[in-house]
């Protein structure tokens, strides 16, 4: 909850969203069909349906794609 707290951790957050979100963009053109443009690499039911489909891509995190087993 440091956001509401502090404008700098706000500020750092909001920066690092954004940040992520055009890294995933980038990661869309490289590794289409994940769908990284849209759901920007959160476990959603389409992103989950991907790896299913296409298997991990090499900038899957591997502590992430264990929970793929475990469904």
């Amino acid at each position: 909850k440091g956001d509401s707290l502090s404008a700098n951790i706000a500020a750092a957050s909001v920066l690092a969203k954004v940040t992520r979100d055009m890294l995933m963009e980038e990661a869309a053109l490289e590794y289409p069909g994940y769908g990284f443009e849209i759901h920007k690499g959160y476990g959603t039911k389409e992103h989950m349906n991907a790896l299913r489909e296409f298997g991990p891509s090499p900038i899957h995190r591997k502590k992430f794609i264990r929970f793929l087993d475990e469904e």
